[in-house]
């Protein structure tokens, strides 16, 4: 799969952000690094309608990462995150 949003600058949302000290509480430590990673590198990549795109990696045995984000004005917007069971998305 060919990178392209490789070269652009991230942001995070508010709700993005704090999402990482949420998702700690709860056993899944997910880094900024690993975010980045995720969408720049993406396992599987989904385009919504709404303009939207879900990048998704392995997160461990049993689970993967999903990362929502939009690019303005080139520069990725991470919108939110959050961890699936493999299972659910065929992987």
């Amino acid at each position: 799969m060919v990178c392209y949003a490789c070269d652009m600058k991230l942001r995070f949302t508010r709700h993005a952000a704090e999402k990482l000290s949420i998702m700690e509480r709860f056993g899944f430590i997910v880094s900024t690094v690993t975010i980045k990673k995720t969408v720049n590198n993406p396992l599987r990549l989904e385009e919504r309608q709404d303009g939207t795109y879900i990048a998704m990696s392995l997160l461990d045995k049993t689970h993967v990462l999903r990362v929502v984000y939009r690019v303005e004005n080139d520069i990725m917007v991470i919108i939110t995150f959050y961890p699936g069971r493999r299972k659910a998305y065929e992987v």
